[in-house]
């Protein structure tokens, strides 16, 4: 076999392979002996059909699966004598594949890049810190009580924060949108079920009032025909209830796992769980740091073929979502605004697995256990879900890439120049909340 490469670019190269048609003719006849065996012909008993007529019926078959089999098998040989790491599939260009004349094809694909990883000493990271006030107890308390309030019907004009029962038909140049009347919707004002201008049409109203009013939608709404344009909307104002917080009382920590209803131990309980998130956040952070210093400092050649994947697997949640609403998905708009992200992951995949190596990290079983078993005690049967995981290498292997790359964060860590920055309780968990909507 004879191999030559090309570099067709920074990491695209292009192997031209030849092989012999006499190694070809004895793979095939290798493989119509094995079919001889078991071919059954007319007129012929299993086994027994001469040569000539099984390569008569069998032979141009079975060359062409002899020739697919030498394109892989000969690729693979030829990368490892060049010593290539290929990054996604080739492009096979066919040469010669007639009876006679041998195999010859090209292979383009793009190569692994070089990583020249900075040293993990010179990097700059910030290690967030912070501590659970007093304020910050009786706010999550205060978030509780919300969580368990309750309504009571009420004569006074309605306001931000209560909730309405309505109903409402709107209609935009003669034509109804709203499927006739539409009865009985609740909504609580302020929490932005409804437009902006149509919860102030219900401000000051009371159950009872019946309403009339035009409202223009805005420009960039949602439902692409009612966008910009005013509709005219007849509103009957049928209930207005106002919340009652619960109180902190025994019964209201029974609520919450405390037994004994003890005020004081549902306070402790209420302080730990916020230590364990703040604990989980601030981790996530630490995560996001060294992720940016490691991206910043180490620019990378990127293959396109990788970059393409990424942006596949990026994007195949939100196919299957439009596929649930039965609404058409623009891939080729979705493209572009993944293109970034998809850029990043694609480096900081490559920068990290160059950080383990070098480092020769192995993953901690010990780690991918409690991982494993911190998973499963989210599910209703915490010992099933565990075994699931085990009981596959494949669905471990998820969890064991996730160990690994905490470890290595927390190798960089130790060697990093790490900065504490002290942040409010109330601030970290603000910035986390919108960093997850964003998402």
């Amino acid at each position: 076999m004879q191999v030559s490469v090309q570099t067709t670019s920074e990491l695209g190269r292009k192997l031209t392979v030849e092989v012999p048609e006499e190694l070809i003719q004895e793979k095939v006849a290798a493989r119509l002996k094995s079919v001889a065996r078991d071919a059954r012909i007319d007129g012929f008993r299993p086994g027994k059909a001469p040569q000539a007529v099984v390569v008569k019926r069998f032979g141009a078959r079975v060359r062409e699966e002899v020739m697919s089999d030498m394109v892989y098998s000969s690729f693979q040989e030829a990368l490892k004598g060049q010593q290539l790491r290929p990054a996604g599939m080739p492009r096979i260009t066919p040469k010669s594949t007639a009876e006679g004349q041998g195999l010859a094809y090209d292979a383009e694909f793009e190569v692994y890049p070089e990583v020249n990883l900075a040293p993990l000493e010179n990097l700059a990271v910030k290690n967030p810190v912070s501590e659970i006030a007093d304020k910050d107890l009786d706010a999550m308390v205060q978030r509780l009580r919300e969580q368990r309030k309750t309504w009571q019907v009420t004569d006074r004009a309605a306001q931000q924060g209560d909730r309405v029962t309505l109903n409402f038909e709107g209609s935009e140049g003669g034509v109804n949108f709203t499927n006739g009347v539409t009865e009985n919707f609740v909504a609580v004002l302020g929490s932005k079920q409804l437009l902006g201008d149509f919860e102030k049409q219900l401000e000051g109203k009371s159950a009872g009032d019946h309403l009339e009013f035009d409202m223009t939608f805005p420009a960039d709404y949602g439902h692409a025909p009612l966008a910009g344009k005013t509709a005219q909307f007849r509103v009957d104002l049928l209930k207005v209830e106002e919340s009652r917080l619960p109180e902190v009382d025994a019964e209201f920590a029974k609520a919450y796992g405390i037994e004994n209803g003890d005020i004081e131990a549902f306070r402790r309980d209420v302080r730990e769980n916020m230590e364990r998130e703040m604990e989980r956040v601030i981790q996530g952070r630490q995560r996001n740091s060294v992720m940016d210093a490691l991206y910043n400092a180490n620019p990378i050649l990127l293959p396109e073929a990788l970059v393409a994947d990424e942006i596949e697997q990026m994007m195949a949640p939100y196919r299957q979502s439009a596929q649930q609403r039965q609404q058409p998905f623009d891939e080729e708009g979705m493209r572009p605004r993944l293109e970034q992200s998809a850029r990043r992951r694609v480096a900081l995949g490559l920068i990290l697995g160059e950080v383990i190596k070098r480092n020769e990290l192995r993953v901690d079983s010990a780690r991918v256990r409690a991982l494993v078993e911190s998973i499963g005690h989210s599910y209703q049967q915490p010992e099933a879900a565990i075994q699931w995981y085990y009981a596959k290498p494949e669905r471990l292997r998820e969890v064991e890439h996730r160990v690994l790359e905490d470890q290595a964060v927390e190798l960089v860590m130790s060697k990093a120049k790490v900065t504490p920055e002290n942040i409010p309780f109330d601030e970290l968990m603000k910035v986390n909340a919108s960093e997850h909507a964003a998402v």
